[in-house]
């Protein structure tokens, strides 16, 4: 494994400490049911700062002029290797993953107190895991409890959330990389089951098809319960229960990206069941995808994060209008919020180790302005429209939903779309054909 952007992030981050000490542990494991654990998935702080596997682990960084970087991790275990796998142990990982040092994760507890003893500040997470912040206030006990020996406890309590997030918003080239292989991954999966799509199938096995492909091509599984919505169901915003037949005539909605060491990709198509859009069903595609290349359009540095929102929310307006379905004015329906029935989501979210990804919205300067878009950050891109039966819409519409979804890095010279996944109508209905 190569621990350099890891092992740099790390030292960005002691810089940023001063004579301060952070601490950053791993996710829980969590069980299932009796004596199963749910999948092991490591904390993204945590990860984003070792890339370290295992559970069981916390990073103490201590700051000033001799900095240390400290990793605590399970011990060798040859028993609990027979069971559950191999384990680095503290002298293995601390020299596969860049470390000053590593020792037992047993031993924290004693430690801890002299670690942030004597620290001008403390840096935690709080609240990110009621039960470290259970042991970090004890620890500051124990230290306050010796201060006749001339122990003192840091003055200053800060979150560290705040200089990780700021971090984790602007991507290096480690994690661009790992993201757009990600994004090849997912795209490879939406066109195997655009292929496999046939009227009569269920959504599950759509959902099947792209499992298959992720873990194929060396993805860790899923970034999040993939949605297959099959008709109506694309009108529900997270559907997930994936248990219906597919209807010849109606379309179908997949929102699913894959995790390729720890980096999400996120994606969603639309597409017609039996291969080839009706005309009601090309027009709402058309109109959704011409408001996703005015939001592209519209990302560049220096923009506003909303910027790209109100780009793509004209264009659906315009449609909405010209479908007959709103009256008066582009300005004036936007105005009112009178497109809500049909449009009720912002037209995308930052991307990253979590699908959600960390990082402010806002600039948080006062005045609360939106955040100016940067090179290295990654955003969604996904507008749509959704029709769901009931009053004030034609019965033509009746149950179509249509989102279009890619994964963008903000460029020197405005932005890269890095999912390729078919997408026009004609490459969906190519790469549908079955003759």
């Amino acid at each position: 494994m190569n621990h350099q952007p890891y092992s740099r992030r790390r030292e960005i981050v002691l810089e940023r400490l001063g004579d301060g000490v952070a601490i950053v542990p791993t996710a829980p494991e969590k069980l299932r049911n009796r004596d199963a654990h749910y999948p092991y998935r490591f904390d993204s702080y945590f990860w984003y700062l070792s890339g370290f596997p295992e559970p069981e682990a916390a990073i103490v960084l201590v700051g000033g002029k001799e900095a240390r970087s400290i990793l605590f991790c399970r011990e060798r275990d040859e028993a609990r290797e027979v069971w559950d796998g191999f384990r680095y142990g503290p002298e293995t990982a601390a020299e596969a993953f860049g470390f000053s040092e590593a020792h037992p994760i047993g031993t924290l507890e004693e430690k801890l107190p002299d670690l942030i003893a004597n620290r001008g500040s403390l840096w935690h997470s709080l609240g990110h895991e009621p039960a470290w912040d259970r042991r970090i206030a004890a620890a500051l006990n124990t230290v306050r409890a010796n201060s006749r020996s001339g122990a003192r406890a840091p003055g200053e309590i800060r979150d560290l959330r705040a200089l990780l997030d700021e971090m984790r918003l602007i991507k290096d080239a480690h994690e661009i990389d790992l993201m757009r292989r990600a994004a090849d991954i997912a795209s490879a999966g939406h066109a195997r089951a655009m292929h496999a799509c046939r009227p009569g199938m269920a959504e599950h096995e759509l959902e099947a098809e792209l499992g298959y492909e992720f873990r194929r091509r060396g993805a860790d599984g899923h970034a999040y319960p993939p949605i297959v919505a099959g008709g109506s169901n694309a009108c529900i915003l997270h559907y997930v229960a994936n248990n219906r037949l597919l209807a010849g005539s109606s379309l179908v909605l997949i929102d699913a990206g894959c995790e390729l060491a720890g980096y999400a990709s996120d994606i969603t198509r639309t597409f017609p069941i039996n291969g080839r859009f009706s005309a009601e069903q090309r027009t709402v595609y058309e109109i959704v995808l011409a408001a996703q290349e005015a939001a592209i359009a519209a990302i560049v540095p220096g923009a506003s994060f909303m910027d790209y929102h109100h780009a793509a929310l004209r264009v659906l307006v315009q449609g909405l209008i010209d479908l007959g379905l709103l009256s008066g004015s582009v300005d004036g329906a936007i105005e009112s919020d009178a497109y809500k029935p049909w449009y009720m989501h912002r037209t995308g979210h930052w991307l990253g180790l979590d699908v959600h990804d960390v990082g402010d919205y806002r600039s948080g300067n006062g005045n609360e302005e939106w955040t100016r878009l940067a090179p290295g950050m990654t955003l969604t891109v996904e507008p749509g429209l959704y029709f769901r039966p009931g009053a004030n819409v034609p019965d033509h519409l009746h149950g179509i939903g249509v989102r279009i979804e890619d994964d963008v890095l903000v460029s020197e010279g405005g932005c890269r779309v890095y999912t390729s996944a078919p997408k026009t109508v004609a490459e969906i209905e190519e790469v549908m054909r079955h003759d």
